[in-house]
């Protein structure tokens, strides 16, 4: 019999100075037998960097054809595509060509890196795509917070995250590799 998910329920309290976003979110997010928990801790860090009422997570890992997170204008049309760690090249041109707006967000430092170096020129070319990264001992110590119920709030400014719970504040500042106006720079 295969292992069934485990199902971590988050109270997430976000206020992003940055984009003027104040709200609470009630979050269900499944850790599929084969995810880390750093990589749960990253894609609940992805919801709190660009959350919106109609973000959601995608089925990620059991799903090639939907993302880590995205979020759907009411049509149906997807407006970003969030993909998690070191995405085929290949996966990032198909999903720019079919969101708006696509964000890779790495986190897994020297590796993060390579694929950075081996990848960056021909991901270049993709115009709506962002790649950020975050610094492995950060997402290390984010992990840290990590529990089957967590209350936590991320207050987001001048590009800073904070991820706090009742006991602890964790301080993560993503770097932006690239985005879409610095390549028009």
């Amino acid at each position: 019999m295969a292992p069934k998910a485990t199902v971590v329920k988050v109270e997430l309290q976000v206020t992003d100075m940055d984009r003027h976003y104040y709200a609470s979110h009630n979050l269900t997010l499944a850790q599929h037998p084969s995810e880390t928990d750093e990589r749960l801790m990253v894609r609940l860090l992805a919801f709190a960097l660009h959350a919106d009422e109609r973000l959601e997570f995608g089925r990620g890992l059991s799903d090639e054809d939907e993302p880590a997170l995205w979020r759907r204008d009411y049509t149906g049309l997807i407006e970003q595509w969030i993909e998690l760690g070191q995405p085929d090249e290949a996966r990032l041109r198909k999903a720019c060509g079919r969101a708006q707006q696509v964000v890779v967000v790495s986190y897994s430092g020297n590796s993060a890196g390579i694929w950075w170096h081996r990848n960056g020129p021909a991901l270049a070319r993709l115009r709506n795509l962002t790649v950020i990264d975050l610094d492995s001992a950060d997402v290390a110590a984010a992990t840290a917070l990590l529990g089957r119920g967590m209350r936590v709030t991320a207050m987001i400014q001048d590009g800073e995250l904070q991820l706090m719970d009742t006991e602890r504040t964790v301080a993560l500042r993503p770097a932006v590799r690239m985005a879409p106006a610095l390549q028009e720079a």
